[in-house]
């Protein structure tokens, strides 16, 4: 299941949303907006992966003003909404950022992730993904999506690239911790 060859080349991480970032509930409120819950882990999880240089993106089947505030939010560079053929959206990601296939990592859960999930260098399933889902990924999360499943491959990736031990120690030696006494 592991890939430790296949996540040193990562340079970009991919995400989808619903069951991924979020446990995958979609509630209404009484004016018709879905409402999401994001968990704080995966939103560390993402701004690690970005101190450590590597870029992120979502892609998603559904719109939601939620999703572009939580990707404006963590500082994720690409945002695609409504993206029924995700494949496109990923080649137009590919070109923009002058990356190959080896070099993204995709994080799926459900069936209309697989045609990315299929094609790129390190596919990972969080732990509630579909049984197809978990079988074409190199790396399956210990966390459930909406649970800190993204933190969990991030940190993966993190410390297979070597970058893991550099960004705690940057926290630890942090002079903008100040103990009053």
């Amino acid at each position: 299941m592991y890939s430790d060859s296949c996540a040193k080349k990562v340079k970009m991480i991919i995400l989808d949303v619903d069951g991924v970032l979020t446990a995958g509930h979609i509630i209404f409120s009484q004016e018709g907006e879905a409402l999401k819950a994001f968990h704080c882990q995966d939103g560390m999880g993402i701004s690690l992966a970005h101190k450590a240089g590597l870029k992120t993106a979502i892609i998603t089947g559904r719109e939601s003003e939620i999703v572009r505030r939580r990707g404006a939010e963590l500082k994720i560079g690409d945002v695609y909404q409504g993206a029924v053929d995700k494949v496109t959206a990923l080649y137009e990601l590919m070109e923009k950022h002058s990356l190959t296939l080896d070099q993204l990592a995709y994080v799926g859960d459900d069936i209309n992730d697989l045609p990315v999930l299929v094609q790129v260098g390190l596919p990972c399933a969080v732990a509630n993904a579909v049984p197809e889902v978990k079988a074409v990924a190199k790396y399956i999360a210990a966390r459930q999506g909406g649970d800190g499943g993204v933190r969990d491959i991030v940190e993966y990736i993190l410390k297979t690239q070597g970058a893991w031990d550099r960004i705690i120690a940057e926290y630890i030696s942090s002079k903008r911790f100040i103990v009053k006494q």
